[in-house]
């Protein structure tokens, strides 16, 4: 197994760390990192319990090489403290069992740096990788437009 040296941004800070080359982002940042608000849900990239924002772009980390984001910049939902979307979410009882609200934060962040005022069908849309099995998503979409417009 052969290892490579990478440098990667996460939430700010500057890491330098050696990486298997089969290990995934979501691995570095669970098992390395100990960023374990990153949930490891299906491994395969359908539930998006895992989904982070990779230069600014939400990913399932779980379909990423670590090794690949070598200079990236990673924001995962410890990143998101504070963020008032967080607290919509809340607000409005988009958490449940809680296992899909890092994933949705961190599409539903990703959609609102793109578009500042999105409307449902665009909120769907960006949710649609987020397997959610409790809510039913109206109340996390009702979130998601509250956060959008609390933005300044």
């Amino acid at each position: 197994m052969s290892f490579h040296e990478i440098q990667i941004t996460v939430n700010g800070v500057h890491e330098r760390v050696s990486v298997k080359s089969n290990q995934t982002l979501m691995l570095l940042l669970r098992e390395t990192l100990a960023l374990t608000g990153t949930k490891n849900g299906c491994s395969a990239g359908e539930c998006g319990a895992c989904t982070v924002l990779l230069n600014g772009e939400a990913v399932n980390s779980c379909m990423v090489l670590a090794a690949e984001c070598d200079g990236a910049e990673v924001i995962t939902v410890e990143g998101l403290a504070g963020d008032p979307l967080q607290d919509a979410i809340i607000r409005h009882g988009g958490v449940q069992c809680g296992f899909c609200t890092p994933g949705v934060l961190i599409s539903a962040r990703a959609l609102l740096n793109r578009n500042p005022n999105p409307n449902d069908e665009e909120i769907k849309e960006a949710l649609v990788g987020n397997l959610c099995r409790c809510t039913g998503y109206v109340r996390i979409i009702e979130a998601v437009k509250e956060a959008a417009r609390l933005q300044v």
